[in-house]
């Protein structure tokens, strides 16, 4: 067998091979309900083999989405129709997860079909808010600085959408602290100026993503995975770094957090980012290496050959996929062919397996 369709043990999940669908956003939904859309996405990936299937960005609360469309679960009004895409993915063989996020100064944003560009109050937007009144890019709407009260409400929100994604029926969760959107900015010595004690030294600007791992451990059940999507560097001489995200999977790890998913990028832009396949890889190898904590590689990943190679040589745990997901939906049944591996097939699907 191969090392791609190897299982993977994390606290009581068995995985049943390596590959795992990232979050992809969709803008797609209504007030952050869930409906047929994002059911027949999802679906099609648990019916192809994936190991784990995760949700879009799940906005935490309103003002935390990128678009008026985003999916949500800031209530528990949302739950039912979640519910519903967990058990299909649990009955075709998947694990449902959920990527919790808050967009912060990046919210607020029309679907990219429809320009990707601010969308104001008047037009059915909103106030974004950041730890810093300190705008993404020139274009985009001026962020409120948040307070320390409004910071412990977000901290709570993360907490609630947990407990609502537990009863949803999903078994892994995910925090979004990458691209630029809310945790990153408190990250970032780009977006955070503040000079309280969430600002100024490392230890201060990673204390929001600390008070929110700890306030999810708290209703997440041990026994379930928790990961870390982080942007692993800024490409930026003077921002977050390797050796930044090497420090902190030093200290997410003993407070629960299971796996580091390691993308990069997205606070400052302009940058030039060397994008080449699996350019992101060496990032979670470089974290996976220097700490004890599992990794996940995401990033230009589209041939069973790379996602294997990444599993064979040790760079990572797990290999997120996302735009050949959506190219093939059942990319794990033909990678498993193309690896020479022998994998189950849905029933319905057996007619059309390659012949050996």
């Amino acid at each position: 067998m191969s090392h791609l369709f190897s299982p993977l043990q994390v606290r009581s999940l068995t995985l049943k091979n390596r590959l795992v669908v990232s979050p992809m956003c969709q803008y797609s939904a209504i007030d952050g309900f869930a409906n047929d859309w994002h059911l027949a996405h999802l679906a099609s990936f648990a019916v192809g083999g994936a190991a784990v299937v995760f949700t879009e960005a799940t906005a935490v609360n309103t003002e935390g989405r990128i678009s008026p469309q985003d999916l949500g679960i800031w209530s528990d009004a949302h739950i039912t129709e979640l519910k519903r895409i967990t058990s299909f993915i649990s009955a075709h063989g998947a694990i449902p997860a959920m990527q919790l996020a808050h967009a912060g100064r990046k919210a607020s944003t029309s679907a990219p079909w429809l320009g990707d560009k601010p969308v104001l109050p008047a037009d059915g937007g909103w106030q974004p808010v950041a730890p810093s009144a300190v705008p993404f890019k020139d274009g985009n709407l001026v962020p409120v600085a948040l307070t320390t009260t409004q910071i412990r409400q977000i901290v709570q929100d993360f907490q609630d959408a947990a407990r609502r994604a537990l009863e949803a029926g999903f078994r892994i969760i995910e925090i979004h602290g990458a691209h630029g959107y809310l945790i990153t900015e408190f990250l970032s010595p780009f977006s955070n100026q503040r000079t309280d004690e969430y600002g100024g030294s490392f230890e201060n600007r990673i204390r929001f993503l600390l008070e929110i791992i700890d306030s999810i451990r708290q209703v997440w059940p041990e026994n379930l995975p928790l990961f870390l999507r982080i942007s692993a560097t800024e490409w930026k001489e003077g921002g977050w770094s390797e050796a930044d995200s090497v420090a902190l999977a030093r200290v997410v790890g003993p407070r629960g957090v299971d796996l580091i998913d390691c993308s990069s990028g997205g606070n400052v832009p302009g940058v030039k980012i060397p994008i080449v396949p699996m350019y992101q890889t060496p990032l979670a190898a470089h974290v996976r290496k220097e700490t004890s904590i599992m990794t996940g590689a995401v990033g230009l990943i589209t041939t069973s050959a790379e996602a294997e190679s990444i599993i064979a040589e040790g760079r990572a745990d797990l290999v997120f996929m996302a735009r050949e997901m959506l190219r093939d939906p059942h990319f794990p049944l033909r990678a498993a062919h193309e690896l020479g591996t022998e994998i189950a097939w849905p029933k319905q699907y057996e007619r059309a397996k390659w012949k050996k």
